[in-house]
């Protein structure tokens, strides 16, 4: 018959557990720019705020381009790859 024993095979010499890296989905740069595109949003609502006149200019064209220039820094600034 066979000599051979059933011992199993080694696969690897040492197998280890992956190390844990805990990495944060934005950097600060994400952040600042979060800030200022809330910044801008606050700025454009407040132009649209008020009761005096309610068909000036401010409020019908500047303060929505403010609001979509607010919404489109937040954007970038979620869609922004971090740098390692």
């Amino acid at each position: 018959m066979s000599d051979k024993k059933n011992t199993p095979k080694k696969t690897a010499e040492k197998i280890t557990a992956p190390k844990e890296i805990h990495t944060f989905a934005f950097n600060k740069e994400n952040y600042m720019l979060m800030i200022a595109g809330v910044v801008v949003l606050i700025i454009g609502f407040t132009l649209m705020a008020g009761t005096e006149d309610i068909f000036s200019t401010t409020k019908l064209t500047i303060a929505p381009i403010v609001v979509v220039i607010g919404f489109i820094i937040e954007f970038f600034a979620i869609m922004r790859n971090p740098k390692d």
